[in-house]
């Protein structure tokens, strides 16, 4: 493998001619399962908001704890991939999201909050781990000018798992669920039962992810991924990167902004639907109801991401990017603005225009970056922490203004999307560019 430079154009090594399908559809399976856990949330939040008797603002701590591993744990992600390697660090990932899994059930057998709260920042430090080692690896197992549409067809898959997570969740967290008895509300050791009763709901369900996890550590254990030399080109060790860094970068450190904002909307439309449904202005519906009615949002975002994938091979991300900014915050604007089930609607049809925005913005972000990827995609991925700051403060408004006007939050979130597709996205010419082409 040769390494040249000529200027400030790195060209390192023989990037792939074609895409690695086999390894491509092995990395496909931790998409699916990090979306499913990511997305129970959504009926776990209502449900410890039932049994702990929680206010929007205490409830939107379970996705503060949860996302707030992104932030502490995406850093020393990126450094262990450094020093084990992908598999070896995906392996890791899906043994630490078995740990967090397996701590549900004590949470459930104490019925404490805080137990919770622990057992969702172990499974979101397992999560992290794989968000960084996969990401950039399937943006490296074929040509780089098709990189933006394979991420977002894996994607495609891991909002699959964002579809069906609701509605098991619908079913078996929330199917069983009960108020307390009209009258005096329980104390004491009645109120410790009752929480403790509710919460079993929690232990088959983990129980079976932790070892679903557990199999799918070993398959990815025994599986043959191929030796690409553009992997090891990625790896900061391998490379001399000191007269480099990710602040020269202003389409990086903007993307890192970009999916803040955007997972911070995300995750907090997701986590407050059940609930908005609920509202009597809006859906008045049950919280099994609504969660359930969650999967269309979610089923709608894989579906188009599945044809954002596709129009990505003739029209530019940047483009399609920028405009689904635009129809995301129009149909923010008008559920927040209507009511009853015309609500309801145009708040899931949102998910056809939030389907390409993550991998979009994620390879618009680390590209051209060359051996600064596997750094840049570190703090990419620390920018999910979003996710754990933007529903405490939409929790916060909705406990003032109400959970409907409360929309407000994401309408400004989609703005700076906006942005960041029209002119944030571009790389200056005074950056170092990097390009993958075979040196002979």
């Amino acid at each position: 493998m040769a390494i040249t430079s000529v200027g400030n154009t790195r060209n390192l090594g023989d990037a792939p001619g074609t895409t690695n399908y086999s390894a491509m559809a092995m990395v496909t399976t931790l998409f699916f399962v990090w979306g499913f856990c990511t997305v129970l949330n959504d009926a776990v939040t209502p449900h410890l908001k039932n049994i702990f008797a929680l206010s929007y603002l205490q409830a939107s701590l379970i996705q503060l704890a949860f996302f707030s591993s992104y932030f502490i744990f995406a850093q020393p992600a990126g450094k262990l991939i450094e020093w084990i390697g992908y598999k070896r660090s995906m392996i890791v990932g899906l043994l630490t999201m078995a740990a967090g899994a397996i701590l549900f059930l004590p949470a459930a057998s104490f019925g404490k909050y805080g137990l919770f709260l622990s057992a969702e920042i172990v499974l979101a430090a397992g999560v992290t781990v794989l968000q960084v080692a996969a990401n950039p690896y399937v943006t490296i197992l074929g040509p780089p000018e098709t990189a933006s549409s394979r991420l977002n067809l894996t994607q495609a898959f891991n909002t699959l798992g964002d579809f069906v997570a609701p509605y098991i969740g619908g079913i078996f967290l929330l199917g069983g669920v009960v108020t307390a008895e009209k009258g005096p509300a329980p104390t004491g050791q009645a109120l410790m039962a009752f929480r403790i009763h509710q919460a079993a709901n929690f232990k088959p369900t983990y129980l079976a992810i932790a070892i679903i996890m557990a199999v799918l550590a070993i398959a990815i254990g025994m599986y043959k991924f191929p030796r690409l030399e553009v992997t090891r080109d990625f790896r900061p060790a391998s490379l001399d990167i000191k007269q480099d860094s990710m602040w020269n970068h202003p389409h990086l450190y903007l993307g890192a902004i970009a999916i803040f904002v955007y997972v911070g909307a995300e995750v907090s439309l997701g986590n407050f639907a059940a609930n908005y449904f609920a509202d009597p202005t809006v859906g008045n519906m049950s919280l099994q109801q609504g969660t359930k009615v969650i999967s269309i949002y979610w089923g709608l975002m894989m579906v188009f991401r599945f044809v954002g994938s596709a129009l990505m091979q003739r029209i530019a991300p940047s483009k399609v990017l920028a405009v689904c900014g635009v129809g995301a915050a129009v149909l923010v604007l008008c559920s927040l603005l209507g009511t009853g089930y015309f609500a309801v609607a145009t708040f899931l049809a949102i998910g056809i225009f939030n389907s390409i925005m993550f991998p979009t913005i994620f390879t618009l972000g680390v590209a051209e970056l060359g051996p600064l990827t596997s750094r840049g995609s570190g703090l990419l991925v620390q920018a999910i922490v979003g996710g754990a700051l933007f529903p405490v403060i939409m929790g916060f408004l909705a406990d003032r203004i109400g959970i409907h006007h409360a929309l407000v939050l994401p309408f400004l979130c989609y703005l700076f999307v906006i942005f960041y597709g029209l002119r944030g996205y571009r790389i200056a010419p005074s950056e170092a560019h990097s390009q993958l082409k075979t040196v002979a």
